[in-house]
């Protein structure tokens, strides 16, 4: 499953990463991974996920999505990871629940 795969290499590189938000809501900065789409032929997958990063400050939330996106550069090193490749990135925030995010979303090759 892609997304766990996404949340094991994102937490073995230093990034706290969940895929729904926990209780009690992190005081650090974090990540939600969210598969928005899939498909796949002749045994391989294609995925797009969304990975929203908060922050305490807008500007923490943006320091997130830029270590998230650099990291899921390098993702293309694990062996069942064929291709990542940056969609978009945004400023996502939360105005309902008075929190501030980014969204970065990705298109995954993989097996």
């Amino acid at each position: 499953m892609i997304e766990k795969t996404t949340l094991d290499y994102l937490t073995d590189n230093g990034v706290s990463a969940f895929m729904e938000i926990p209780e009690s809501f992190p005081a650090t900065p974090f990540v939600l991974i969210e598969k928005t789409s899939g498909g796949g032929a002749e045994h391989i997958s294609f995925s797009r996920l969304a990975i929203q990063s908060y922050g305490a400050t807008l500007y923490e939330a943006a320091q997130m999505n830029e270590q998230v996106k650099t990291l899921m550069e390098d993702m293309v090193e694990l062996d069942e990871i064929c291709k990542v490749s940056l969609n978009s990135d945004y400023n996502f925030t939360d105005a309902t629940a008075k929190r501030y995010r980014y969204q970065a979303v990705f298109d995954i090759t993989h097996y």
